[in-house]
């Protein structure tokens, strides 16, 4: 077994991961990457394209928003839509912020050049990635790399940027920490299509038959969603019942508006749900991004959360290895959770708001709450205040 040394140990290379190695690079601080995927199934991986303000600014910041700036789409707004009225929030005056659209896959690219430029070291497609000491002083990590020699790492802390199914949470004892969650009855059918988007802002669509969603990945690649049940079968919605499905959802001629139809290039059943496991510090250990918090995606929240982590998490570990000062480590749980538990709201509220349950009683009170955040400039300011996102450190 090979033995090495470094001061932080970043268990996954999704956002989260290479987010966090950049920052702490730029604060001086040294770290390992391991991920158990390859660079070209991390890079291409289909997620989130909606960042907050808060967001766009960091990586702005960071050094690593200039294609963002230049490729990105900025939103000022969403849209609400019910059957036979649509009703535009606008998040510049409400709250003065927007939100742009931006592909996680183009994060993970600039962030992986980003890497690559500092020289710091990355592991990927390793295995039996296994956590050690993590309440000691002196935490390592061991894996098997691609061509299965044996490693361990000695370091002063990892991070567990791993997501939701990685190593680093279940590394923390079962009586060390708490889990809080919320299976949804209903998924999304997403899809990705090769057509300009019909719309200049998203669209949040109810509809008796169920929530649809239309967004966008460029200014020629459409995303969009139906709320489907969670054991729906993508082999039974050919591209016609997809497109008539998310017309008739969408308003399809109302006030004259069209949904272009396209070639459909993905399609994927995506599961909702809502997960926190606290603390997010364990020792040596601190979780971030999906390692530590799962939310529906009706509110946009689950990339731009991850974000918000790392962000306080680099802070904390440069105060710490750096300069000596333990307090924003031994903070930065509670922080991190306070907005976790802020996005969990928000996005369960969305997602409540738009889905159809079945039930009548369900969808009089749904068409209420609508009414009422079209119609009440402060009921849409705190759409818009969360949408857009709060500040990093709320």
């Amino acid at each position: 077994m090979t033995t090495t040394r470094t001061q932080v140990v970043i268990v996954g290379a999704g956002p989260a991961g290479l987010l966090l190695s950049h920052l702490l690079d730029l604060e001086g601080v040294e770290s390992v990457l391991l991920e158990n995927r390859s660079p070209e199934y991390v890079s291409g991986r289909i997620r989130a394209g909606m960042l907050e303000h808060s967001t766009v600014e960091l990586l702005s910041e960071a050094g690593v928003g200039d294609r963002l700036r230049h490729e990105g789409m900025e939103h000022r707004g969403i849209y609400l839509q019910f059957p036979n009225e649509r009703h535009h929030i606008d998040f510049r005056s409400l709250v003065d912020r927007s939100v742009w659209v931006y592909g996680q896959t183009e994060v993970t690219r600039d962030l992986m050049e980003a890497r690559a430029a500092a020289g710091q070291h990355s592991y990927y497609e390793v295995g039996d990635v296994a956590l050690h000491d993590l309440d000691g002083e002196r935490p390592s990590v061991t894996f098997v790399d691609a061509e299965g020699r044996a490693h361990r790492i000695d370091c002063d802390v990892v991070a567990g940027c791993d997501g939701f199914h990685g190593p680093s949470r279940r590394s923390i004892p079962d009586e060390a920490r708490r889990s809080f969650g919320r299976d949804y009855p209903y998924a999304w059918l997403g899809v990705l299509a090769d057509v300009a988007p019909s719309t200049d802002e998203l669209i949040y669509a109810w509809h008796p038959e169920g929530f649809a969603m239309h967004s966008m990945r460029s200014h020629s690649v459409s995303r969009l969603y139906l709320q489907v049940d969670p054991s729906e079968d993508v082999a039974e919605w050919p591209d016609d019942r997809i497109w008539d499905a998310l017309a008739r959802r969408l308003g399809h001629g109302q006030d004259g508006w069209q949904l272009q139809p396209g070639p459909i290039t993905d399609k994927s059943v995506l599961p909702m749900r809502s997960f926190v496991s606290t603390p997010m510090r364990y020792g040596r250990l601190f979780l971030a991004g999906d390692a530590a918090h799962i939310v529906p995606p009706t509110g946009a929240k689950g990339l731009n959360l991850a974000v918000a982590d790392v962000a306080l998490l680099s802070r904390a570990l440069a105060a710490l290895l750096r300069d000596g000062d333990p307090r924003p480590a031994d903070e930065y749980s509670d922080t991190a959770l306070r907005r976790v538990w802020r996005c969990t709201h928000f996005s369960w509220w969305m997602t409540s708001m738009l889905h159809v349950t079945g039930d009548p009683f369900d969808a009089q009170l749904q068409r209420s709450q609508l009414e009422w955040v079209v119609s009440s400039g402060r009921a849409a300011g705190g759409l818009a205040e969360n949408y857009a996102g709060l500040p990093i450190g709320y």
